[in-house]
Protein backbone atom coordinates (compact mmCIF):
# COMPACT_ATOMS: atom_id res chain seq x y z
CA UNK A 1 0.00 0.00 0.00
CA UNK A 2 1.37 3.39 -1.03
CA UNK A 3 0.47 5.58 1.95
CA UNK A 4 2.74 8.42 0.81
CA UNK A 5 0.97 8.63 -2.54
CA UNK A 6 -2.45 8.50 -0.84
CA UNK A 7 -1.42 11.30 1.54
CA UNK A 8 -0.16 13.38 -1.36
CA UNK A 9 -3.40 13.14 -3.32
CA UNK A 10 -5.55 13.83 -0.24
CA UNK A 11 -3.46 16.93 0.39
CA UNK A 12 -4.14 18.08 -3.14
CA UNK A 13 -7.89 17.55 -2.59
CA UNK A 14 -7.71 19.62 0.59
CA UNK A 15 -6.01 22.45 -1.31
CA UNK A 16 -8.87 22.38 -3.82
CA UNK A 17 -11.41 22.49 -1.00
CA UNK A 18 -9.53 25.41 0.57
CA UNK A 19 -9.79 27.20 -2.77
CA UNK A 20 -13.56 26.69 -2.86
CA UNK A 21 -13.75 27.96 0.72
CA UNK A 22 -12.49 31.32 -0.50
CA UNK A 23 -15.91 31.94 -2.09
CA UNK A 24 -17.93 31.97 1.18
CA UNK A 25 -15.05 33.90 2.77
CA UNK A 26 -15.58 36.63 0.17
CA UNK A 27 -19.32 36.57 0.89
CA UNK A 28 -18.56 37.00 4.59
CA UNK A 29 -16.37 39.99 3.73
CA UNK A 30 -19.04 41.56 1.49
CA UNK A 31 -21.78 41.20 4.12
CA UNK A 32 -19.44 42.26 6.93
CA UNK A 33 -19.88 38.97 8.82
CA UNK A 34 -16.88 39.33 11.13
CA UNK A 35 -17.04 36.05 13.05
CA UNK A 36 -17.77 34.07 9.87
CA UNK A 37 -14.87 35.72 8.03
CA UNK A 38 -12.60 34.88 10.96
CA UNK A 39 -13.76 31.26 10.85
CA UNK A 40 -13.15 30.91 7.12
CA UNK A 41 -9.79 32.71 7.24
CA UNK A 42 -8.39 30.50 10.01
CA UNK A 43 -9.74 27.37 8.31
CA UNK A 44 -8.23 28.26 4.93
CA UNK A 45 -4.86 29.07 6.49
CA UNK A 46 -4.84 25.76 8.39
CA UNK A 47 -5.77 23.81 5.27
CA UNK A 48 -3.07 25.44 3.15
CA UNK A 49 -0.41 25.03 5.85
CA UNK A 50 -1.15 21.35 6.57
CA UNK A 51 -1.85 20.28 2.98
CA UNK A 52 0.92 22.47 1.58
CA UNK A 53 3.45 21.01 4.01
CA UNK A 54 2.47 17.46 3.01
CA UNK A 55 2.76 18.31 -0.69
CA UNK A 56 6.17 19.89 -0.14
CA UNK A 57 7.50 16.98 1.94
CA UNK A 58 6.33 14.39 -0.59
CA UNK A 59 7.03 16.51 -3.69
CA UNK A 60 9.60 14.04 -5.06
CA UNK A 61 7.27 11.08 -4.79
CA UNK A 62 6.09 10.59 -8.36
CA UNK A 63 4.48 7.15 -8.19
CA UNK A 64 2.31 6.54 -11.22
CA UNK A 65 0.30 3.53 -10.10
CA UNK A 66 -2.57 3.45 -7.66
CA UNK A 67 -3.73 0.04 -6.50
CA UNK A 68 -7.35 -0.83 -5.73
CA UNK A 69 -6.55 -0.73 -2.00
CA UNK A 70 -4.98 2.71 -2.38
CA UNK A 71 -8.10 3.88 -4.18
CA UNK A 72 -10.47 2.67 -1.46
CA UNK A 73 -8.33 4.23 1.27
CA UNK A 74 -7.97 7.53 -0.57
CA UNK A 75 -11.67 7.92 -1.30
CA UNK A 76 -12.76 7.17 2.27
CA UNK A 77 -10.09 9.37 3.87
CA UNK A 78 -10.75 12.21 1.41
CA UNK A 79 -14.39 12.36 2.53
CA UNK A 80 -13.39 12.18 6.20
CA UNK A 81 -10.70 14.87 5.83
CA UNK A 82 -13.03 17.09 3.79
CA UNK A 83 -15.61 16.86 6.57
CA UNK A 84 -13.05 17.45 9.34
CA UNK A 85 -11.58 20.54 7.70
CA UNK A 86 -14.92 21.60 6.24
CA UNK A 87 -16.54 21.83 9.65
CA UNK A 88 -13.89 24.21 11.00
CA UNK A 89 -15.59 27.45 9.81
CA UNK A 90 -18.78 26.51 11.70
CA UNK A 91 -16.85 25.61 14.84
CA UNK A 92 -14.26 28.40 14.87
CA UNK A 93 -16.81 31.13 14.11
CA UNK A 94 -19.23 29.84 16.75
CA UNK A 95 -22.03 29.43 14.21
CA UNK A 96 -22.20 25.81 15.41
CA UNK A 97 -20.32 25.79 18.74
CA UNK A 98 -20.34 22.00 19.17
CA UNK A 99 -17.64 20.19 17.16
CA UNK A 100 -19.83 17.08 16.93
CA UNK A 101 -22.71 19.11 15.51
CA UNK A 102 -20.39 20.97 13.14
CA UNK A 103 -18.94 17.69 11.85
CA UNK A 104 -22.42 16.14 11.52
CA UNK A 105 -23.68 19.11 9.49
CA UNK A 106 -20.60 19.03 7.26
CA UNK A 107 -20.53 15.30 6.52
CA UNK A 108 -24.28 15.53 5.91
CA UNK A 109 -23.44 18.17 3.32
CA UNK A 110 -20.59 16.35 1.58
CA UNK A 111 -22.48 13.04 1.63
CA UNK A 112 -25.51 14.89 0.15
CA UNK A 113 -27.73 13.57 2.94
CA UNK A 114 -29.29 16.84 4.04
CA UNK A 115 -29.86 15.76 7.65
CA UNK A 116 -29.43 18.85 9.83
CA UNK A 117 -28.95 19.72 13.48
CA UNK A 118 -29.83 23.38 12.90
CA UNK A 119 -33.01 24.55 14.59
CA UNK A 120 -32.88 28.06 13.09
CA UNK A 121 -31.33 27.83 9.65
CA UNK A 122 -32.13 31.42 8.75
CA UNK A 123 -30.19 32.58 11.82
CA UNK A 124 -26.87 31.54 10.23
CA UNK A 125 -24.74 34.12 8.38
CA UNK A 126 -25.19 34.09 4.62
CA UNK A 127 -21.61 32.95 4.08
CA UNK A 128 -22.18 29.91 6.31
CA UNK A 129 -25.40 29.07 4.50
CA UNK A 130 -23.56 29.31 1.19
CA UNK A 131 -20.74 27.03 2.41
CA UNK A 132 -23.33 24.61 3.77
CA UNK A 133 -24.95 24.32 0.33
CA UNK A 134 -21.62 24.33 -1.49
CA UNK A 135 -20.57 21.19 0.41
CA UNK A 136 -23.58 19.54 -1.26
CA UNK A 137 -22.51 20.64 -4.71
CA UNK A 138 -18.94 19.44 -4.22
CA UNK A 139 -19.99 16.14 -2.70
CA UNK A 140 -22.64 15.54 -5.34
CA UNK A 141 -20.43 14.90 -8.32
CA UNK A 142 -17.62 13.99 -6.00
CA UNK A 143 -14.45 15.66 -4.91
CA UNK A 144 -12.76 12.52 -6.16
CA UNK A 145 -14.05 12.94 -9.72
CA UNK A 146 -12.86 16.55 -9.64
CA UNK A 147 -9.43 15.33 -8.56
CA UNK A 148 -9.38 12.65 -11.25
CA UNK A 149 -10.00 15.37 -13.84
CA UNK A 150 -6.75 17.06 -12.86
CA UNK A 151 -4.68 14.03 -11.83
CA UNK A 152 -2.39 14.38 -14.86
CA UNK A 153 -0.85 17.28 -12.92
CA UNK A 154 0.20 14.69 -10.34
CA UNK A 155 1.21 12.04 -12.85
CA UNK A 156 -1.27 9.49 -11.53
CA UNK A 157 -3.87 7.31 -13.26
CA UNK A 158 -7.37 7.67 -11.86
CA UNK A 159 -9.58 4.70 -12.82
CA UNK A 160 -9.14 3.11 -9.39
CA UNK A 161 -10.49 6.26 -7.78
CA UNK A 162 -13.58 6.28 -9.97
CA UNK A 163 -14.26 2.62 -9.14
CA UNK A 164 -13.91 3.34 -5.43
CA UNK A 165 -16.01 6.51 -5.48
CA UNK A 166 -18.77 4.91 -7.56
CA UNK A 167 -18.64 1.18 -6.76
CA UNK A 168 -21.93 0.39 -8.47
CA UNK A 169 -22.63 -2.48 -10.86
CA UNK A 170 -20.78 -0.77 -13.71
CA UNK A 171 -18.51 2.22 -14.20
CA UNK A 172 -19.28 3.85 -17.55
CA UNK A 173 -16.47 5.63 -19.32
CA UNK A 174 -17.76 8.30 -21.69
CA UNK A 175 -14.28 8.74 -23.09
CA UNK A 176 -11.42 6.20 -23.37
CA UNK A 177 -9.47 8.54 -21.08
CA UNK A 178 -10.85 8.59 -17.56
CA UNK A 179 -9.74 12.19 -17.04
CA UNK A 180 -11.77 13.23 -20.08
CA UNK A 181 -14.76 11.35 -18.66
CA UNK A 182 -14.48 13.26 -15.39
CA UNK A 183 -14.19 16.59 -17.19
CA UNK A 184 -17.26 15.88 -19.34
CA UNK A 185 -19.30 14.89 -16.27
CA UNK A 186 -18.29 18.10 -14.50
CA UNK A 187 -19.15 20.21 -17.56
CA UNK A 188 -22.64 18.66 -17.63
CA UNK A 189 -22.95 19.26 -13.88
CA UNK A 190 -21.93 22.90 -14.22
CA UNK A 191 -24.26 23.32 -17.21
CA UNK A 192 -27.23 22.05 -15.22
CA UNK A 193 -26.21 24.35 -12.37
CA UNK A 194 -26.28 27.42 -14.60
CA UNK A 195 -29.59 26.38 -16.19
CA UNK A 196 -31.44 25.74 -12.93
CA UNK A 197 -30.08 28.89 -11.29
CA UNK A 198 -31.32 30.98 -14.21
CA UNK A 199 -34.76 29.34 -14.16
CA UNK A 200 -35.15 29.82 -10.40
CA UNK A 201 -34.17 33.48 -10.70
CA UNK A 202 -36.80 33.82 -13.43
CA UNK A 203 -39.30 32.60 -10.83
CA UNK A 204 -38.45 35.36 -8.39
CA UNK A 205 -35.56 33.91 -6.36
CA UNK A 206 -32.53 36.12 -5.80
CA UNK A 207 -29.14 34.89 -6.99
CA UNK A 208 -28.09 33.69 -3.53
CA UNK A 209 -31.20 31.57 -2.94
CA UNK A 210 -31.22 30.31 -6.53
CA UNK A 211 -27.60 29.14 -6.30
CA UNK A 212 -27.93 27.48 -2.90
CA UNK A 213 -31.12 25.64 -3.85
CA UNK A 214 -29.55 24.59 -7.16
CA UNK A 215 -26.60 23.16 -5.25
CA UNK A 216 -29.00 21.16 -3.08
CA UNK A 217 -31.06 20.01 -6.06
CA UNK A 218 -28.35 18.78 -8.44
CA UNK A 219 -26.43 17.12 -5.62
CA UNK A 220 -29.71 15.55 -4.44
CA UNK A 221 -28.78 16.91 -1.03
CA UNK A 222 -31.69 19.00 0.23
CA UNK A 223 -30.08 21.77 2.31
CA UNK A 224 -32.19 24.91 2.06
CA UNK A 225 -31.56 28.45 3.27
CA UNK A 226 -35.07 28.58 4.76
CA UNK A 227 -36.42 26.96 7.92
CA UNK A 228 -39.41 25.59 6.02
CA UNK A 229 -37.34 24.48 3.01
CA UNK A 230 -38.79 25.09 -0.47
CA UNK A 231 -42.27 25.52 1.04
CA UNK A 232 -41.18 29.01 2.15
CA UNK A 233 -41.47 30.30 -1.44
CA UNK A 234 -45.03 29.02 -1.95
CA UNK A 235 -44.52 29.00 -5.72
CA UNK A 236 -45.85 26.36 -8.11
CA UNK A 237 -43.27 27.51 -10.68
CA UNK A 238 -40.32 27.06 -8.30
CA UNK A 239 -41.69 23.70 -7.16
CA UNK A 240 -41.94 22.62 -10.79
CA UNK A 241 -38.41 23.69 -11.72
CA UNK A 242 -36.88 21.96 -8.71
CA UNK A 243 -38.96 18.82 -9.34
CA UNK A 244 -37.68 18.57 -12.92
CA UNK A 245 -34.05 19.05 -11.91
CA UNK A 246 -34.34 16.60 -9.01
CA UNK A 247 -35.53 13.98 -11.49
CA UNK A 248 -32.69 14.88 -13.88
CA UNK A 249 -30.13 14.67 -11.06
CA UNK A 250 -31.35 11.17 -10.26
CA UNK A 251 -30.54 9.98 -13.80
CA UNK A 252 -27.20 8.40 -14.72
CA UNK A 253 -25.04 11.32 -15.90
CA UNK A 254 -23.61 9.28 -18.77
CA UNK A 255 -27.16 9.20 -20.18
CA UNK A 256 -27.24 12.99 -20.11
CA UNK A 257 -24.08 12.94 -22.20
CA UNK A 258 -25.63 10.50 -24.67
CA UNK A 259 -28.70 12.72 -24.95
CA UNK A 260 -26.57 15.80 -25.59
CA UNK A 261 -24.64 13.78 -28.17
CA UNK A 262 -27.89 13.00 -29.99
CA UNK A 263 -27.95 9.32 -29.05
CA UNK A 264 -31.63 9.25 -28.06
CA UNK A 265 -32.15 5.58 -28.95
CA UNK A 266 -29.79 4.38 -26.23
CA UNK A 267 -31.90 6.25 -23.66
CA UNK A 268 -35.06 4.54 -24.85
CA UNK A 269 -33.37 1.15 -24.53
CA UNK A 270 -32.04 1.82 -21.04
CA UNK A 271 -33.99 -0.42 -18.65
CA UNK A 272 -32.90 1.44 -15.54
CA UNK A 273 -34.02 4.82 -16.90
CA UNK A 274 -37.40 3.47 -18.00
CA UNK A 275 -37.95 1.84 -14.61
CA UNK A 276 -36.85 4.97 -12.76
CA UNK A 277 -39.28 7.17 -14.70
CA UNK A 278 -42.06 4.60 -14.22
CA UNK A 279 -41.50 4.53 -10.46
CA UNK A 280 -41.65 8.33 -10.32
CA UNK A 281 -44.84 8.54 -12.39
CA UNK A 282 -46.63 5.72 -10.55
CA UNK A 283 -45.71 6.99 -7.08
CA UNK A 284 -46.75 10.53 -8.01
CA UNK A 285 -50.07 9.26 -9.35
CA UNK A 286 -50.81 7.12 -6.28
CA UNK A 287 -49.99 9.97 -3.89
CA UNK A 288 -51.97 12.48 -5.99
CA UNK A 289 -55.07 10.27 -5.90
CA UNK A 290 -54.76 9.81 -2.13
CA UNK A 291 -54.43 13.58 -1.59
CA UNK A 292 -57.38 14.57 -3.74
CA UNK A 293 -60.28 15.67 -1.60
CA UNK A 294 -58.68 14.73 1.71
CA UNK A 295 -55.81 17.28 1.69
CA UNK A 296 -56.08 19.37 -1.50
CA UNK A 297 -59.17 20.37 -3.44
CA UNK A 298 -57.76 20.58 -6.97
CA UNK A 299 -55.98 18.03 -9.17
CA UNK A 300 -53.29 20.60 -9.94
CA UNK A 301 -52.37 20.99 -6.27
CA UNK A 302 -52.30 17.22 -5.78
CA UNK A 303 -49.98 16.68 -8.74
CA UNK A 304 -47.77 19.61 -7.69
CA UNK A 305 -47.15 18.41 -4.13
CA UNK A 306 -47.18 14.68 -4.90
CA UNK A 307 -44.67 14.89 -7.77
CA UNK A 308 -42.36 17.17 -5.78
CA UNK A 309 -42.30 14.88 -2.75
CA UNK A 310 -41.98 11.73 -4.88
CA UNK A 311 -38.99 13.20 -6.71
CA UNK A 312 -37.49 14.47 -3.46
CA UNK A 313 -37.57 11.10 -1.70
CA UNK A 314 -36.90 8.86 -4.73
CA UNK A 315 -33.80 10.84 -5.66
CA UNK A 316 -32.84 11.13 -1.95
CA UNK A 317 -32.82 14.94 -2.16
CA UNK A 318 -34.94 15.64 0.90
CA UNK A 319 -36.46 19.02 0.04
CA UNK A 320 -39.99 19.58 1.37
CA UNK A 321 -42.97 21.66 0.31
CA UNK A 322 -45.43 20.01 2.71
CA UNK A 323 -45.52 17.95 5.88
CA UNK A 324 -46.16 14.49 4.42
CA UNK A 325 -46.71 13.09 7.91
CA UNK A 326 -50.09 14.86 7.78
CA UNK A 327 -51.01 13.08 4.54
CA UNK A 328 -53.16 9.91 4.26
CA UNK A 329 -51.47 6.65 5.25
CA UNK A 330 -51.36 5.38 1.68
CA UNK A 331 -49.31 8.45 0.66
CA UNK A 332 -47.01 7.97 3.65
CA UNK A 333 -46.61 4.29 2.76
CA UNK A 334 -45.59 5.17 -0.79
CA UNK A 335 -43.02 7.67 0.50
CA UNK A 336 -41.70 5.03 2.90
CA UNK A 337 -41.27 2.57 0.00
CA UNK A 338 -39.44 5.20 -2.09
CA UNK A 339 -36.91 5.57 0.73
CA UNK A 340 -35.60 2.08 -0.09
CA UNK A 341 -35.08 2.72 -3.81
CA UNK A 342 -32.93 5.75 -4.58
CA UNK A 343 -31.82 7.18 -7.91
CA UNK A 344 -30.06 5.60 -10.88
CA UNK A 345 -26.49 4.32 -10.89
CA UNK A 346 -24.05 7.04 -11.93
CA UNK A 347 -26.30 9.77 -10.51
CA UNK A 348 -25.79 12.00 -7.49
CA UNK A 349 -28.62 10.17 -5.70
CA UNK A 350 -28.21 7.72 -2.83
CA UNK A 351 -30.16 4.66 -1.77
CA UNK A 352 -29.95 1.12 -3.09
CA UNK A 353 -30.21 2.40 -6.71
CA UNK A 354 -32.78 1.37 -9.32
CA UNK A 355 -30.38 -0.83 -11.27
CA UNK A 356 -29.81 -3.03 -8.21
CA UNK A 357 -33.54 -3.29 -7.54
CA UNK A 358 -34.11 -4.44 -11.14
CA UNK A 359 -31.28 -6.98 -10.98
CA UNK A 360 -32.48 -8.44 -7.67
CA UNK A 361 -36.03 -8.61 -9.04
CA UNK A 362 -34.91 -10.47 -12.16
CA UNK A 363 -32.62 -12.74 -10.16
CA UNK A 364 -35.52 -13.68 -7.89
CA UNK A 365 -37.70 -14.60 -10.87
CA UNK A 366 -34.86 -16.61 -12.40
CA UNK A 367 -34.59 -18.64 -9.20
CA UNK A 368 -38.28 -19.45 -9.45
CA UNK A 369 -37.76 -20.55 -13.05
CA UNK A 370 -34.99 -22.89 -11.89
CA UNK A 371 -37.40 -24.48 -9.42
CA UNK A 372 -39.75 -25.35 -12.29
CA UNK A 373 -37.02 -26.15 -14.82
CA UNK A 374 -33.94 -27.33 -12.84
CA UNK A 375 -31.93 -28.01 -16.02
CA UNK A 376 -32.88 -24.77 -17.73
CA UNK A 377 -30.40 -22.04 -18.61
CA UNK A 378 -31.62 -18.58 -17.76
CA UNK A 379 -29.53 -15.43 -18.13
CA UNK A 380 -29.99 -12.06 -16.51
CA UNK A 381 -30.26 -9.26 -19.05
CA UNK A 382 -30.38 -5.52 -18.60
CA UNK A 383 -30.91 -3.16 -21.53
CA UNK A 384 -30.19 -6.11 -23.82
CA UNK A 385 -26.86 -6.87 -22.14
CA UNK A 386 -26.10 -9.99 -20.13
CA UNK A 387 -25.43 -9.34 -16.44
CA UNK A 388 -22.42 -11.39 -15.38
CA UNK A 389 -22.72 -13.60 -12.34
CA UNK A 390 -19.98 -11.76 -10.46
CA UNK A 391 -21.95 -8.50 -10.84
CA UNK A 392 -25.18 -10.18 -9.72
CA UNK A 393 -23.36 -11.67 -6.72
CA UNK A 394 -21.87 -8.28 -5.84
CA UNK A 395 -25.34 -6.73 -5.95
CA UNK A 396 -26.71 -9.47 -3.68
CA UNK A 397 -23.83 -8.88 -1.28
CA UNK A 398 -24.45 -5.13 -1.35
CA UNK A 399 -28.14 -5.62 -0.63
CA UNK A 400 -27.36 -7.83 2.36
CA UNK A 401 -24.87 -5.30 3.74
CA UNK A 402 -27.33 -2.47 3.14
CA UNK A 403 -30.10 -4.21 5.10
CA UNK A 404 -27.60 -5.21 7.80
CA UNK A 405 -26.42 -1.60 8.10
CA UNK A 406 -30.03 -0.43 8.39
CA UNK A 407 -30.73 -2.95 11.15
CA UNK A 408 -27.57 -2.08 13.10
CA UNK A 409 -28.21 1.68 12.92
CA UNK A 410 -31.88 1.15 13.81
CA UNK A 411 -30.88 -0.88 16.87
CA UNK A 412 -28.33 1.72 18.03
CA UNK A 413 -30.81 4.59 17.65
CA UNK A 414 -33.55 2.59 19.40
CA UNK A 415 -31.11 1.76 22.21
CA UNK A 416 -30.73 5.51 22.78
CA UNK A 417 -34.42 5.64 23.68
CA UNK A 418 -36.17 6.42 20.40
CA UNK A 419 -39.34 4.79 19.07
CA UNK A 420 -39.13 2.21 16.28
CA UNK A 421 -40.51 4.50 13.52
CA UNK A 422 -38.01 7.23 14.33
CA UNK A 423 -35.19 4.70 14.66
CA UNK A 424 -35.88 2.87 11.40
CA UNK A 425 -36.38 5.99 9.30
CA UNK A 426 -33.30 7.59 10.87
CA UNK A 427 -31.35 4.60 9.56
CA UNK A 428 -33.01 4.92 6.15
CA UNK A 429 -32.45 8.67 6.06
CA UNK A 430 -28.73 8.45 6.85
CA UNK A 431 -27.63 5.23 5.14
CA UNK A 432 -29.74 6.14 2.10
CA UNK A 433 -28.58 9.79 2.21
CA UNK A 434 -32.19 10.99 2.16
CA UNK A 435 -32.34 13.48 5.05
CA UNK A 436 -35.89 13.55 6.42
CA UNK A 437 -37.82 10.54 7.68
CA UNK A 438 -40.81 9.95 9.92
CA UNK A 439 -41.47 10.48 13.61
CA UNK A 440 -39.05 12.81 15.35
CA UNK A 441 -37.06 13.37 12.12
CA UNK A 442 -40.03 14.23 9.89
CA UNK A 443 -39.85 16.91 7.18
CA UNK A 444 -40.45 19.69 9.72
CA UNK A 445 -38.00 18.33 12.32
CA UNK A 446 -34.21 17.92 12.64
CA UNK A 447 -31.53 15.72 14.23
CA UNK A 448 -30.49 18.12 17.02
CA UNK A 449 -32.06 16.04 19.80
CA UNK A 450 -29.73 13.07 19.31
CA UNK A 451 -26.80 12.58 21.70
CA UNK A 452 -23.25 13.15 20.46
CA UNK A 453 -22.52 9.42 20.42
CA UNK A 454 -25.53 8.72 18.20
CA UNK A 455 -24.57 11.60 15.89
CA UNK A 456 -21.13 10.04 15.35
CA UNK A 457 -22.78 6.71 14.47
CA UNK A 458 -25.10 8.50 12.05
CA UNK A 459 -22.12 10.37 10.57
CA UNK A 460 -20.48 7.03 9.82
CA UNK A 461 -23.76 5.78 8.33
CA UNK A 462 -23.95 8.81 6.02
CA UNK A 463 -20.35 8.31 4.87
CA UNK A 464 -20.85 4.58 4.27
CA UNK A 465 -24.09 5.24 2.40
CA UNK A 466 -22.53 7.93 0.20
CA UNK A 467 -19.68 5.62 -0.79
CA UNK A 468 -22.05 2.66 -1.21
CA UNK A 469 -20.85 0.63 1.78
CA UNK A 470 -18.12 -1.50 0.17
CA UNK A 471 -15.62 1.36 -0.08
CA UNK A 472 -15.87 2.20 3.62
CA UNK A 473 -16.46 -1.25 5.09
CA UNK A 474 -13.63 -2.89 3.18
CA UNK A 475 -10.98 -0.73 4.87
CA UNK A 476 -12.07 -1.80 8.37
CA UNK A 477 -11.55 -5.49 7.59
CA UNK A 478 -8.28 -7.15 8.73
CA UNK A 479 -7.74 -8.56 5.21
CA UNK A 480 -7.45 -5.07 3.75
CA UNK A 481 -4.38 -4.28 5.87
CA UNK A 482 -2.57 -7.57 5.25
CA UNK A 483 0.29 -7.45 2.77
Amino acid sequence: MNLILVTRIISFVMVIMGGFMLVPACIAFIYNEGSALHGFTISIVLIFIIAGTALFVFRKHRGRTLSARDGFLFVTLSWVCASLFGCLPYFISGAIPSFTNAFFETISGFSTTGASILENIEGLPKSMLFWRSLTHWLGGMGIVVLTVAILPLLGIGGMQLIKAEAPGPTVDKISPRITETAKILWLIYVGFTIAETALLMAGGMNLFDALTHTFGTLATGGFSTRNTSVAAYNSAYIDGVITVFMVLAGVNFTLHYRLLSGNVKSLMRDTELRTYIAIFIISSAVISISLYGSVYTTIGQCIRYASFQSASILTTTGFATADYEQWPFIAQSMIFILMFIGGCSGSTGGGIKVIRIITLFKQGFNEMKYLVHPRGVFTLRLSGNIIKKDIANAISGFFFLYILMLLVVTFIVAASGQDIITSLTTALATVGNIGPGFGKIGPTENFAFYSDSVKWVLSFAMLAGRLELYTVLVIITPTFWKK
